[in-house]
């Protein structure tokens, strides 16, 4: 019989917990759109096995079957075995039990999505795309599939390799909210503003409840000059916000991207005298005290949101950044280190331990950092500042002159803001990043 066939239109069966959930390290908390993670993350991509919804038992390969004529209801029963196992969070016998089915079906779509999942859920970040690329090529028809490949990416903050994994999704379930969402937001962090306001204006029956969501869409509205869209995401923005914590953290996180940085504090203090457990709220109220050299307030609100928030890497590269102006650097090169064991693509953590080897006469760590930042952002100026005076250092005075040169161009072509100077990136914005609440 060849390939498992698989369901077309199969629904993707999530992941259910009366407890807190954890998808991939990350917590649920109250800000609903800087919380919730999609349930795909969780468990399987439904029975792959059925050739269509009614269909019970795998199809396995004629070479399989012709072997033990046994096998498809003994790996039926292995593989679904090994949902019950992931649903349970048993990674390592799920993982186990999927294994046993390809050993015996090279060809199960099922086994190498579910084991796709499991990778994502330990952040194996390669092995898991490697996985999903491969149950893709034996269920191309499958839309759950291309979304775990496009969440894959997305939960790297690579927006732009998302996109078409996620537009895929859409243009064969156009009512898929997760998917919809998601490509949105992508759409929004690359900069497509008009595209967002396409794709997430047809959400408002669903969304228009949502805070961060009309936070997005008004933003993507006035960039793209749809005037009317923005007035009416912004007026139900401060219809729904009134005086609610969250409502100022929103203002807050906009007057901070503009450089308003007493008008950010006013609000995130507003926050936080309504609801100081409000998960981001201190991130944020960090980020304002750093763009104002007020490292020490600055460290005291990131450890407030560790606290609240102990998985999010962008709070121990911040605290590094506020440890080095400190001059604690013991403490800095370990927070820059967790943001990295966190997520291994923050180019600010690798450029702040480049920026202590280098003041520890610590050269060619200081390279090797700097090098690995600039391969993630390499037209970040400072990065390029930074490397050229570690070769001049080094001995490599051509080389370094390049490399000062180049940052300079970048500076002026791109009028790098002074926030920028200051973190070495952009300011990050996990509150909005964060995938949206499956319907």
């Amino acid at each position: 019989m060849g390939s498992p066939q698989v369901c077309a239109n199969l629904p993707l069966e999530l992941f259910k917990t009366d407890k807190t959930p954890q998808w991939a390290g990350r917590r649920f908390s109250r800000l609903r759109a800087a919380t919730f993670l999609i349930g795909i993350l969780s468990p399987t991509v439904a029975p792959l096995w059925a050739t269509a919804a009614s269909c019970a038992k795998p199809e396995l390969s004629t070479a399989t079957q012709k072997r033990d004529p046994t096998a498809t209801a003994n790996l039926g029963e292995i593989f679904q075995k090994g949902e019950a196992l992931l649903r349970q969070g048993n990674l390592n016998g799920a993982e186990a039990a999927f294994a046993q089915v390809l050993a015996a079906d090279p060809t199960s779509a099922g086994a190498y999505a579910n084991l796709g999942v499991i990778a994502m859920r330990r952040q194996q970040w390669t092995k898991a795309l490697e996985l999903l690329t491969q149950a893709e090529k034996l269920a191309p028809q499958v839309a759950g599939i291309r979304l775990n490949i496009g969440l894959v990416y997305y939960r790297q903050d690579d927006f732009q390799a998302a996109t078409a994994p996620f537009e895929s999704v859409v243009r064969d379930q156009p009512d898929s909210v997760q998917a919809r969402y998601l490509l949105g937001l992508c759409y929004f962090f690359t900069s497509r503003d008009a595209d967002a306001v396409r794709v997430l204006n047809d959400l408002w029956p669903q969304e228009s409840n949502d805070l961060n969501y009309l936070y997005v869409l008004g933003n993507a509205a006035n960039k793209s000059g749809h005037a009317d869209i923005e007035e009416r995401a912004l007026g139900r923005f401060v219809e729904l916000g009134a005086n609610t914590a969250e409502y100022h953290l929103l203002l807050g996180k906009a007057a901070l991207n503009r450089e308003e940085g007493d008008k950010a504090i006013a609000e995130f203090q507003q926050a936080a005298q309504l609801d100081p457990n409000l998960p981001y709220l201190h991130f944020n109220l960090g980020l304002a005290y750093l763009a104002r050299t007020n490292f020490e307030q600055a460290r005291d609100e990131f450890l407030k949101d560790v606290a609240l928030e102990p998985d999010v890497a962008f709070n121990y590269d911040r605290l590094g950044v506020a440890y080095s102006y400190l001059q604690d650097e013991a403490k800095a090169e370990e927070n820059f280190h967790e943001a990295l064991r966190r997520d291994s693509h923050l180019a600010s953590s690798y450029f702040g331990l480049a920026r202590i080897y280098q003041r520890q006469q610590k050269l060619e760590p200081a390279l090797a950092a700097v090098k690995a930042a600039e391969a993630i952002d390499p037209n970040n100026p400072n990065f390029h500042n930074l490397k050229g005076q570690i070769l001049i250092r080094l001995g490599h005075t051509k080389e370094g002159q390049q490399e000062l040169e180049a940052a300079t161009a970048l500076l002026n072509a791109s009028r790098e803001r002074r926030q920028n100077e200051l973190l070495g990136g952009d300011l990050p914005q996990p509150e909005l990043s964060s995938e949206p609440k499956p319907q």
